[in-house]
């Protein structure tokens, strides 16, 4: 089970502290993720925004959120934080969390089996 939290409306230029926490056994043997859900599209939809594997050594950002965003994880928390800086209005949507079971492409949401309920995040002008 995964419950994310932070989200929140903030003018251009601001900031945002997302966090995803895990229960279950096992949070520490996957890559976690996080993606963003456009309003009025679809699961399938849903663009990759950041990832990190296990140890949290390894991260991965889309091209658009480098230097802007930041994903760690604290395993012994069983928690993942996905900081947000300088955002802009293309960065509003619904933010989910995403444990990645399968080994295929990470920035692909159909890896992913487990998914929180999402936090909004809105970025006004």
């Amino acid at each position: 089970h995964l419950a994310e939290s932070g989200g929140g409306s903030v003018p251009a230029g601001g900031s945002l502290t997302l966090s995803c926490e895990a229960t279950g056994r096992q949070f520490n043997r996957y890559t976690m993720g996080w993606f963003r859900q456009a309003p009025g599209k679809g699961r399938a939809e849903r663009e990759f925004v950041a990832a990190l594997n296990w140890s949290g050594e390894s991260t991965y950002y889309r091209d658009s959120v480098k230097g802007r965003f930041t994903i760690s994880r604290d395993n012994a928390q069983n928690t993942v934080t996905l900081h947000l800086n300088s955002l802009k209005p293309e960065d509003t949507g619904t933010y989910y969390c995403g444990r990645r079971y399968f080994g295929g492409d990470h920035t692909h949401p159909d890896q992913y089996d487990t998914w929180g309920q999402g936090t909004e995040v809105t970025v006004y002008p």
